[in-house]
């Protein structure tokens, strides 16, 4: 089995969903006691957000990849970043080490396409709606169109995201906000929604609609549990 190296804490709420579906994968593979051989590096959120916020990305990519070179030191196989915004850096992080990077868009991209989906919504971030490090990504890659919603709709997820999810705060009026959202995009043609923001399947899950959800997080462990057994 593979070292798994995980950059997280962004936040530590998702990433302790990482932890534990990426154990259950291996369980369930490989039987009886096994588990994830796994090497954390978590970093301080607040620092993060605030660089985020401040469009400091130059140094957001600092922290990232000396926690990334911190991993491939103690001995991980492989990298994953528990977290789709961040993902906006990873060509940076990727630079600064030998051993490869998991890219959440891949695996969600790659499950769309398995579906046959030509055209999809994206729940996320406003780093992540309104920039094309990860819908362009999933367009140049896969051929896939992504929508986003309105101004005020990304207004309501960005902001369920981090003054709620991110706290451990899970609010009914928000969950049907967000499925008013999904409806909203599937009006406009979308034909399924991915939940691209770790935090987002602590709110809504496909028991929640009818529309297709693909659950970025859930397709990031998927992927990151073949690779780590894939000898």
């Amino acid at each position: 089995m593979k070292t798994l190296g995980i950059i997280g804490g962004m936040s530590w709420e998702s990433t302790s969903v990482y932890y534990q579906l990426l154990n259950q994968g291996v369980r369930d593979r490989l039987g009886g006691l096994y588990s994830a051989k796994i090497l954390l590096n978590s970093v301080e959120f607040n620092e993060i957000v605030e660089l985020q916020h401040q469009g400091n990305w130059q140094r957001a990519a600092l922290i990232l990849s000396q926690a990334a070179q911190s991993l491939e030191k103690a001995g991980a196989d492989g990298l994953l970043i528990a977290s789709n915004t961040m993902h906006k850096i990873a060509d940076e992080v990727t630079a600064d080490v030998s051993i490869p990077l998991l890219h959440i868009a891949d695996s969600t991209a790659r499950a769309i396409a398995c579906k046959g989906y030509q055209q999809v919504g994206l729940l996320a971030t406003a780093f992540t709606m309104e920039q094309d490090f990860y819908k362009g990504h999933i367009q140049s890659h896969y051929g896939i169109e992504v929508m986003v919603p309105d101004e005020c709709g990304r207004a309501v997820i960005h902001n369920v995201i981090y003054d709620q999810l991110c706290q451990g705060i899970v609010d009914d009026e928000s969950r049907i906000a967000y499925l008013r959202i999904i409806e909203s995009m599937r009006e406009r043609g979308a034909q399924a929604v991915i939940l691209g923001c770790t935090e987002i399947d602590l709110l809504i899950s496909q028991a929640d609609t009818q529309m297709p959800l693909f659950d970025s997080t859930a397709l990031h462990v998927a992927d990151a549990v073949d690779w780590m057994l894939n000898d």
